[in-house]
């Protein structure tokens, strides 16, 4: 066998299966990294909850502080349902709110723009390694939470979703798809609930209609839409404290959702 290997032939052969062997390795060793779309609603507004991408010590030679989405890669015994909770978790203080896994974004450029890199320089082991990415979306009652960011990310801020400035990587994409598909969820599922207060008015309800779907809505067909269902409790309790007559309170029956 030495002696055969021996030939220009079966080296050349050799020589061909461990170019292969080594081409083959090098193209499927990526990293795998999880992004949350945090969605909250202030009553007025849909918010994005966004990270501001921390910087390790004071160089003013580092590249500018971009905005972006909480995520991060995924760890080796870790699942990636796990990996989402514990960015929410680390990144942004957020634990036991509504988490849902909508797409996968997989172009080989995503974290090739020359601002990414910089940034994953200082962070990442392979910063030019190809990185796909599972997008979450989670939907929380913002007046429960108070974030506060962690690990490499500076700060946080809640950011209208119609207001979103350029974001780093593929962010603004995941933001969008995001939205898609909570306008769909919103009705097929009757999510609505999980960014609203336990009780509510019919008006209150149908204004995060128009916000998420971004059109208004006919009061009356909204209410006999919203009511035939049976996923609606109305309560024996009035709006309190408002200038305007008193409307009556609704709350979700959870288990109908």
């Amino acid at each position: 066998m030495a002696d055969r290997l021996q030939k220009p032939f079966y080296k050349q052969r050799v020589a061909t299966y461990l170019s292969r062997v080594k081409s083959l390795h090098l193209v499927f060793i990526m990293d795998v990294s999880v992004d949350c779309v945090v969605f909250g609603f202030d009553e007025k507004k849909l918010k994005v909850l966004l990270i501001e991408q921390k910087h390790a010590g004071s160089d003013k030679k580092l590249p500018r502080k971009q905005t972006a989405l909480p995520g991060d890669l995924v760890k080796e015994q870790e699942s990636l349902d796990q990996c989402a909770k514990r960015v929410l978790k680390e990144l942004t203080s957020l634990k036991g709110i509504y988490l849902k896994q909508f797409h996968t974004f997989g172009d080989p450029k995503r974290v090739k723009d020359l601002k990414d890199q910089e940034w994953l320089r200082l962070f990442r082991a392979n910063p030019e390694r190809r990185v796909i990415t599972v997008g979450y979306y989670s939907l929380v009652k913002m007046e429960e939470f108070e974030p506060k960011a962690s690990s490499f990310a500076g700060k946080t801020k809640w950011v209208d979703v119609y207001s979103i400035p350029e974001l780093a990587f593929d962010h603004n994409e995941i933001v969008d798809s995001a939205l898609d598909i909570l306008r769909h969820e919103l009705v097929a599922d009757n999510i609505g609930f999980e960014l609203l207060p336990e009780k509510f008015t019919l008006s209150e309800l149908q204004h995060l209609h128009e916000i998420i779907l971004d059109k208004k809505l006919d009061k009356r067909n909204f209410r006999k839409n919203i009511l035939k269902g049976d996923h609606l409790t109305a309560l024996e309790e009035k709006q309190k404290g408002v200038l305007h007559k008193p409307a009556q309170l609704y709350k979700y029956k959870r288990n109908h959702v």
